[in-house]
């Protein structure tokens, strides 16, 4: 288990397609909306980035339309939106910048209930991340002109026709 100088996981410790083909870049936005689930979206996102997942990015400077930032997720290879409740705020922000989502949770679908900002669990967290890893919420999308689509509408685009 290698771990930098703050002991994150370094990337050489990031699970990869069992096919080989490089990981798709991804970006991240969690809803951080203000209830316990919102709050659970950005821990999930945090601890993802800091596994290697994607890239956190804030969904309010996409909901402000900045310009780099539509133009990075749009570019992405996959955005995941991670939503707390079935206002799915996040989803509704990227659709609104003709950003194409490819994974969408949403927390309360995994079976944690919206309450209070503080009333979560690290198992809440967790539950979240390995949802995320697993492709739950996995949008059948086509692949992007000039990459590899993935077999069996799996959408992960590395090209092993769904066997990864």
């Amino acid at each position: 288990d290698k771990r930098n100088a703050d002991g994150v996981k370094t990337m050489a410790d990031t699970p990869t397609c069992s096919c080989g083909a490089n990981e798709p870049k991804r970006i991240i936005f969690p809803c951080a909306g203000q209830a316990n689930t919102g709050q659970i979206t950005n821990l999930a996102a945090i601890q993802l980035t800091e596994e290697g997942f994607g890239s956190i990015a804030c969904a309010s400077l996409l909901a402000i339309g900045s310009e780099g930032l539509v133009t990075n997720a749009r570019n992405a290879d996959e955005v995941l939106v991670l939503d707390g409740c079935p206002m799915t705020c996040g989803r509704k922000i990227a659709d609104a910048q003709a950003v194409p989502v490819a994974q969408h949770i949403v927390v309360t679908d995994l079976g944690i209930m919206k309450g209070p900002s503080k009333s979560y669990a690290d198992e809440d967290v967790e539950k979240v991340v390995a949802a995320s890893w697993r492709g739950e919420g996995r949008e059948k999308v086509a692949a992007k002109p000039g990459k590899k689509g993935g077999g069996n509408d799996t959408g992960c685009g590395c090209g092993c026709n769904g066997t990864c």
